[in-house]
């Protein structure tokens, strides 16, 4: 009589598209409570009609995560992985370093989906960063020893041998590789490899980047990221550095639902909403440079006279001194309506212009039916044209090549240059 192995059931697979329908997925009840707690998604909830399955539904958050016990859920983006990449490298370093071909994207390889285009895209820029080899750097040490080295800690050395011999406190500089710049790639190589559906050739590659950086210490889960500080020493790593340390913030967040011991999910998951603000903002920020005029991304405000009531506008616009504000824009990743009437986004511009003391606001949407529109609102302190507060709606074209949406977003900066150069 033969007996077979038995062989591991492979892992399941959820395979659902940002803002898309909901999916029935067998999922147990704990990794059902756990996905709906963690805030991934959109909704996750018991399917009423099948038992034993959960309704899945995705929302601004694309990438891919493993569940403790449970399935690997892939969210695809509406956008092409490309354009994505484009969106997430230009809000890291609108100056241009990210940017591998004249077309203004990421190298992302041949891959369409966001972990294996991810991992693509890290192990080249960590490859690239170490082609002259590995930084190395000073850092001080501190430890005990038996001979003087460097600088004796004359207050430890009293406060823990006082009146003995050695071992003796000491602190010292070190010239080695494991600096903040190398500590950072190499957690970067490490998350990567724990990621779902990385490919076994970005897979062995990443390993091989995380061997040449085997001399710097592996970072404590729960930490800070170390800090770096731009320098022209360590100019070549900056752009696998912004892009390393995106991917660990996107990574692993852990969970503890109710009655349930903490739990962690591995994966990657960056969030449209916040990438789409990020892009908006950012090339407009450039954009108005050429203007003479300044930006504040997240200007915090108040919206009542006793600071109870807080407001930060995505963006904005000031003088080139940076004291007198000239116009104010919020960026919204979701589509106009058909009647191009979004009332919150409408009455939350028009807080962010009266606050301000602005004639007028501006609301930039992912995509919609026009270019531009604006709506004029009734005001008693009416300009010395005779019009009153203006909020324009403009549109944003994603599907646009990258050369077209930077140009788009220009046109936006001119409007906000020559617009709003009287308060109300």
């Amino acid at each position: 009589m033969t007996v077979s192995a038995s062989v591991p059931a492979p892992v399941p697979e959820v395979s659902l598209r940002e803002y898309g329908p909901a999916v029935s997925v067998p999922l147990g009840r704990e990794a059902g409570q756990v996905l709906a707690a963690s805030g991934i998604l959109q909704s996750a909830t018991p399917d009423p009609r099948r038992d034993g399955h959960w309704l899945l539904r995705a929302g601004s958050r694309v990438g891919a995560v493993r569940m403790p016990e449970g399935p690997v859920v892939r969210i695809m983006p509406k956008v092409s992985v490309s354009r994505l990449f484009f969106l997430l490298g230009f809000s890291l370093d609108p100056a241009g370093a990210w940017r591998d071909s004249g077309e203004g994207t990421i190298d992302t390889g041949a891959y369409d989906d966001v972990v294996p285009a991810l991992a693509h895209a890290v192990e080249r820029q960590i490859d690239r960063a170490l082609r002259q080899g590995v930084l190395q750097g000073y850092r001080e040490v501190r430890e005990s020893a038996l001979v003087v080295r460097g600088r004796l800690r004359e207050a430890e050395q009293i406060r823990r041998h006082f009146g003995r011999t050695p071992p003796v406190e000491i602190a010292y500089d070190t010239y080695t590789a494991d600096t903040a710049e190398n500590r950072v790639l190499r957690a970067a190589a490490e998350r990567l490899l724990r990621l779902p559906g990385v490919p076994g050739p970005v897979r062995r590659r990443l390993a091989h980047q995380r061997v040449r950086l085997a001399d710097a210490l592996p970072l404590i889960r729960g930490q800070e990221l170390p800090r770096w500080q731009p320098s022209r020493l360590n100019s070549r790593y900056q752009p696998a550095l912004r892009l390393a340390e995106a991917v660990l913030r996107g990574t692993s967040p852990e969970h503890r639902p109710a009655e349930a011991d903490p739990l962690s999910m591995d994966g990657f998951l960056l969030d449209m909403n916040k990438l789409f603000e990020d892009f908006v903002t950012v090339a407009l920020r450039e954009a108005l440079r050429e203007h003479g005029l300044t930006a504040r991304l997240q200007d915090p405000h108040h919206l009542d006279i006793a600071s109870l009531v807080r407001i930060r506008p995505d963006l904005v616009v000031r003088t080139g001194d940076g004291r007198t504000p000239r116009a104010v824009v919020d960026a919204k990743y979701k589509v106009e309506k058909a009647d191009g009437l979004l009332n919150a986004d409408l009455y939350q511009a028009l807080a962010y212009a009266t606050v301000l003391g602005l004639r007028e606001a501006h609301l930039v949407y992912a995509a919609g039916r026009r270019t531009e529109r604006f709506h004029e609102v009734r005001c008693t302190a009416a300009g010395p044209d005779g019009r009153g507060l203006r909020i324009y709606q403009h549109s944003l074209d994603l599907s646009r090549e990258p050369g077209q949406l930077l140009t788009s977003l220009r046109e936006i900066a001119g409007r906000l240059a020559s617009g709003g150069k009287e308060g109300i």
